[in-house]
């Protein structure tokens, strides 16, 4: 696996090498034949080679120190592509500088030369990236890294459910270790137990482990670290309880006194700004072009049930305040008569037969625009509870009345990665605290976009 491995990252600079170079080429035939900025005739392409060898070298230095050649596997590919553009952007820059240095003449490097290379350099290697990544892909699935997990409850579960549903990622999970040895964890042999590892890892070759034990101590952690290093195995512990627990820390110090500080998770000043702006042109505009959607559903509702259109909920927003929220009604006018608040389930029987197709397509959710719109809701962030759930989860999650010093939003984090509905509360608290902990325009981008793949492919969990 090791020679693969070599043989892959060969690949991948060559093809960025390749991809580079004929991108240079065709912005040198695109600045002779599209007159833009002004009309302009380049000379013979023979005196633009050594150009090419700046730019080329320029783009492969910058994506090593991008860590372009150092990715993790299962890389989605807006991230992929938004890194690439990042390093494509300083590379630009840094082959236009060394070229002006070498030639000091501005005579060969136009800015239309600049321009297009640095769009089709961008989208000519994050085409080759897309190609050569498929290409790992089949190889690790060939070729997959021997992993072993340590741990046999719910963390480990969900860690082995998700290598075991992406082969992709290139990892065969040989089996388990748990608090004893014997019996299987949904199909995979637990293969002894904590006291054995040393002897498991030698015995079944493993290449990578995870401790998937939040409950460890760090004596325990530090054994367990220890005998994985016996063997040149590669250790990763899956942060559960600390991800919960503790915000995203800077280290600093206190005259030489190392501490942690701990990351304020409110957005204040220009990023409120910027991500109110983008709430009132993203609703206002989703507003106009649904229109015509949201008034065939109203007459189809009037249709279907009797009853109002709209149906408004009380649920709690920024700062544990609550907001009425405006939905396409899709249950019956006395749903909660007799049950009281409870949860929707996949076969409930209170949704009418509109409703059940509105929620399953998120349809129903659409006159949230207009919360958005009077800033109530933002378009990304944590789903908004009812007050007797967010009573319910405040005793027993940490933390979860943080992930209110955001706006509730029309989606998120949590809920492109399926948790929503009926799913674990502590799971989607950790992802909206993440969300809220990180925000970025891009990431709010990047949310709306794999939102809208979602809605084609099909949302799980919703009901």
């Amino acid at each position: 696996m090791n020679r693969a491995k070599f043989w892959l990252a060969l690949l991948t600079v060559g093809v960025d090498a390749l991809m580079a170079a004929i991108a240079f080429y065709l912005a040198y035939k695109a600045r002779s034949l599209i007159p833009f900025p002004t009309p302009l005739k380049l000379g013979r392409f023979l005196g633009y080679v050594d150009l090419l060898f700046v730019h080329v070298l320029s783009v492969l230095l910058t994506f090593f120190f991008f860590r372009l050649y150092h990715l993790g596997r299962g890389i989605s590919h807006f991230d992929l592509f938004y890194s690439i553009l990042s390093a494509v952007s300083v590379a630009t820059i840094v082959a236009t500088a060394v070229t002006y240095l070498l030639r000091q003449s501005d005579r060969e490097l136009t800015r239309g030369v600049i321009l297009y290379s640095w769009a089709l350099t961008t989208i000519s290697v994050g085409l080759g990236r897309i190609v050569t990544e498929r290409v790992k892909g089949q190889v690790r699935k060939k070729y997959p890294d021997r992993l072993l997990l340590v741990g046999t409850g719910d963390v480990a579960r969900v860690i082995l459910q998700k290598t075991l549903q992406s082969p992709q990622l290139g990892y065969k999970v040989v089996g388990l270790v748990g608090e004893n040895g014997g019996g299987e964890v949904a199909g995979v042999p637990v293969l002894g137990s904590r006291a054995q590892l040393a002897e498991v890892l030698r015995q079944h070759q493993v290449d990578e482990v995870v401790i998937a034990l939040p409950e460890a101590s760090h004596e325990e952690l530090l054994d367990m670290i220890g005998a994985c290093e016996s063997v040149h195995a590669t250790v990763r512990i899956f942060p559960d309880f600390f991800q919960i627990i503790a915000s995203e820390m800077s280290i600093g110090d206190l005259d030489g006194l190392p501490l942690l500080t701990v990351r304020d998770v409110a957005l204040r000043g220009w990023r409120l700004a910027v991500k109110r702006a983008m709430d009132i042109v993203g609703s206002a505009c989703a507003l106009i072009i649904l229109s015509p959607l949201m008034l065939l559903i109203a007459l189809l509702i009037k249709l279907d049930s009797k009853g109002p259109v709209f149906y408004t909920q009380e649920r709690v927003g920024l700062d544990g305040k609550p907001f009425p929220i405006i939905k396409f009604r899709s249950m019956r006018v006395d749903a909660e008569q007799h049950s009281g608040p409870v949860w929707a389930t996949a076969d409930d029987p209170r949704k009418t037969r509109l409703g059940a197709f509105l929620r399953k397509t998120n349809l129903d959710e659409l006159p949230q625009f207009i919360n958005v719109l009077l800033g109530d809701m933002s378009l990304v962030g944590p789903r908004p509870e009812r007050p007797v759930f967010v009573e319910e989860f405040k005793k027993i999650v940490p933390r979860y009345m943080e992930r209110h010093k955001e706006k509730a939003g029309l989606t998120g984090w949590a809920q492109i990665h399926g948790l929503r509905g009926d799913t674990s509360i502590v799971e989607r608290t950790k992802y909206d605290l993440y969300y809220i902990e990180n925000w970025s325009l891009l990431l709010d981008l990047k949310i709306i976009l794999r939102t809208i793949l979602n809605q084609f492919r099909g949302n799980r969990n919703a009901y």
